[in-house]
């Protein structure tokens, strides 16, 4: 339920992110009747038992696939370590280079794949792992290959490791309102707008903290000595590798701009190495 409102807090589709969205749905034949412009962001969930091909795109005359058809949108794989170890690995390149290139004897066909991914997981085959009312039922080796079905390398290529706790009735039951999710877009749209003057210029054509290369880094993710500190004490401990220390920094980087705040904090670095669960569990 979580991944699906997602889109409800996300910004709007800008004019030419709805164009590049709209292009690959017409490739694919899947423009709306009556539709000439696709104009929310997309949300894609396909079933765990698709194909590499289903996923990334291909056939006789390569068409796009699930992830290009969540480009500039949502790709929520539920029960990920249920999808096909193969079928996950092929997700490794699109993440790191927003792209997929599809290759036959004859042509090489391109396709966006700019995408957030949302994933879901168990923590462990029965799902009790943690839970402080039932008892797991699985051994450590059990456990172990479970979470090995995801490698380390596509791990480092997602940003937030997030525990969700089982909700208590009194939760469920409660009837107050919570926070409306245009007051949260509001929120995500100023620090969009931060993320827009910061790479304005020469930085012109990165829109969101994501896309941020190494040099971008370098140039707008000073985290000072505490958190250099910090930093270091948390990637020697846990031995991260320098894919996931850059994850952590985007991410504080976002956290600083939600915060309104021009420099990233040692509490908002704090806060993105607490999204590192899985690197925590793994040591």
């Amino acid at each position: 339920m979580l991944a699906h409102r997602l889109s409800t807090i996300l910004p709007h589709l800008e004019f030419e992110e709805a164009l590049q969205t709209t292009k690959v749905y017409s490739v694919a034949g899947l423009v709306p009747e009556k539709h000439s412009l696709i104009c929310q962001r997309p949300f894609r969930a396909p079933h765990h038992t698709i194909s590499d091909v289903g996923l990334i795109g291909g056939g006789t005359v390569p068409k796009p696939g699930e992830i290009s058809l969540a480009h500039n949108g949502v790709l929520f794989l539920d029960e990920m370590p249920e999808f096909k170890k193969n079928v996950l690995e092929v997700l490794r390149q699109p993440l790191e280079g927003g792209a997929v290139t599809i290759t036959r004897s004859m042509t090489s066909v391109s396709y966006p794949a700019e995408i957030m991914l949302v994933a879901a997981m168990n923590p462990c085959p029965c799902g009790f792992l943690g839970d402080p009312k039932h008892d797991c039922r699985c051994t450590l080796g059990e456990i172990q290959r479970y979470r090995a079905r995801l490698s380390g390398p596509l791990l480092d290529r997602i940003d937030l490791h997030v525990e969700v706790p089982a909700v208590r009735y009194k939760d469920l039951s409660d009837t107050r309102r919570g926070e409306a999710s245009e007051a949260v877009r509001q929120r995500v749209e100023q620090a969009r707008e931060r993320q827009h003057a910061r790479f304005t210029g020469e930085f012109n054509g990165i829109r969101c903290n994501a896309q941020m290369q190494p040099k971008h880094l370098r140039a707008f993710c000073q985290v000072g000595a505490e958190g250099g500190r910090l930093l270091e004490m948390v990637v020697d401990r846990l031995g991260m590798s320098a894919r996931a220390y850059d994850r952590i920094l985007k991410v504080a980087r976002t956290i600083a701009d939600l915060d309104d705040s021009d420099a990233i904090q040692p509490v908002h670095l704090s806060e993105a190495i607490q999204y590192r669960t899985l690197d925590r569990a793994m040591h």
